[in-house]
């Protein structure tokens, strides 16, 4: 291939086979419970979390959007849970779930972005939880088969 057709596919190329990249945290307190949040934008209750930056580690970003999205701050190493494809958003999307464990509250206020935030027992999340939050729950609480899909 010359030096010309790989210069001019290279666009096409990164829009055919770009890959986005998100993680979730899944946020444990003492309890048990699991942190959900709701947004202002899009139905239900979902895993806080949101996409990886360029430049920006998968922890790094873990951290940041927990932060912003619900005051969580990390403490000690997350656990990989797993990593999902999500193709009904986006062809190329991908999801890194994380477990967390570790953490504490900071200061947390309503936002444009999330308008609710809550610990939610297992046994008694909201009807609206997510098809994606509601199977990595299970996957790790109920230790069922891990799906691939987000």
């Amino acid at each position: 291939m010359t030096v010309l057709s790989r210069f001019t596919l290279h666009p096409f190329w990164r829009l055919t086979r770009g890959l986005t990249l998100g993680v979730r945290g899944v946020v444990v307190d003492s309890l048990g419970r699991v942190l959900l949040v709701r947004h202002s934008y899009y139905p239900g209750w979902h895993l806080p979390g949101g996409g990886v930056e360029r430049n920006e580690t998968v922890n790094n970003a873990l951290a940041r959007e927990l932060m912003e999205e619900a005051g969580v701050v990390v403490m000690g190493e997350p656990k990989l849970h797993g990593l999902f494809a999500n193709f009904s958003n986006f062809k190329s999307d991908h999801v890194a779930v994380f477990i967390i464990d570790t953490w504490h509250q900071d200061d947390w206020k309503k936002s444009a972005e999330i308008a609710d935030k809550k610990m939610f027992a297992l046994d008694d999340l909201p009807q609206s939880v997510t098809p994606g939050t509601i199977r990595r729950l299970v996957e790790i609480f109920q230790h069922a088969h891990k799906s691939t899909s987000w």
